[in-house]
């Protein structure tokens, strides 16, 4: 289990303290599952500052993947200045669980990061949601979707982030959509683009044009519903690109889309002016 330590502390007029790249808290317990959220740190924290945070879903279908699929984008953007959140939830694989627990456990992990935002040192204003794929499902779905709420959660913590970061996600569960068969006539409360609202946070999502489980017309629509209740959704298309082409594996396209999302970032406000910073 990892455990936030004090490396150094620097005795400056700005009282600077230095803390371990990362840590793991159990943020919620089903029976006998655990469920953990992975912490990166900026590297210096000063006294009294608080700093935006963003948290993870990896995908993987709702059946399967862990959270170190977003590790290299927590490594980075808590470089960046944000604390960085890496969550655990239920699969199909893992735990028998459907798409449903997968989401109360996402809305779990915010609604903890709100909660102990004094203990992260964040700004519990200033929350943005990531995701892969389901994980993006999940991201967007904690900002959108009213039901499917853990009966432990206390709900008086609003589990809606205040931006979303998209990669490949699954934002359409109705028929034909992605999930519809796991789904069913659920979909209605469950399929983010079946629930854009006034007051959706601003959106940026990376899709391939190639993408055999998103359909492009599917986020052009999202767009549509999404800039006509007043939101703001920037959509980045990779021509010839299949799922999954932002991992970083495929590290070109990894950068880009990392570059593009520190700029979007950049322009809510959420991070600093245009970084340098060498993506790795």
């Amino acid at each position: 289990m990892y455990k936030k330590h004090l490396l150094w502390i620097g005795i400056t007029m700005c009282c600077q303290i230095m803390v371990s790249a990362q840590e793991k808290v159990l943020y919620k317990q089903v029976d006998t599952t655990q469920l953990y959220l992975e912490i990166h740190y900026p590297e210096t924290f000063e006294e009294g500052k608080t700093y935006p945070a963003m948290v993870f879903f990896f995908g993987g279908g709702w059946i399967g993947g862990d959270r170190n699929h977003f590790i290299h984008h927590a490594q980075y953007f808590s470089k960046r200045g944000l604390v960085c959140f890496l969550a655990d939830y239920r699969t199909k694989n893992a735990n028998n669980t459907s798409p449903f627990e997968s989401l109360k456990d996402a809305k779990s992990a915010v609604r903890f990061i709100k909660k102990n935002a004094s203990r992260f040192q964040i700004d519990p204003t200033k929350v943005i949601a990531s995701g892969g794929s389901a994980g993006g499902h999940l991201a967007a779905a904690t900002a959108l979707i009213p039901e499917h709420n853990e009966d432990t959660d206390d709900l008086s913590v609003d589990c809606r982030p205040h931006a979303l970061v998209l990669f490949n996600p699954v934002i359409d569960n109705g028929p034909g959509g992605y999930g519809h068969e796991r789904i069913g006539d659920n979909y209605k409360g469950f399929s983010p683009i079946h629930n854009i609202r006034k007051g959706a946070p601003p959106t940026i999502i990376f899709l391939g044009t190639k993408d055999k489980l998103i359909p492009v017309v599917t986020a052009q629509y999202y767009k549509k519903v999404m800039e006509k209740v007043g939101s703001r959704c920037d959509l980045e298309l990779y021509e010839g690109k299949g799922h999954g082409f932002f991992n970083h594996k495929s590290f070109e396209y990894y950068k880009q889309t990392v570059t593009a999302a520190d700029k979007f970032l950049v322009s809510l406000g959420y991070l600093e002016a245009a970084s340098n910073l060498p993506l790795e």
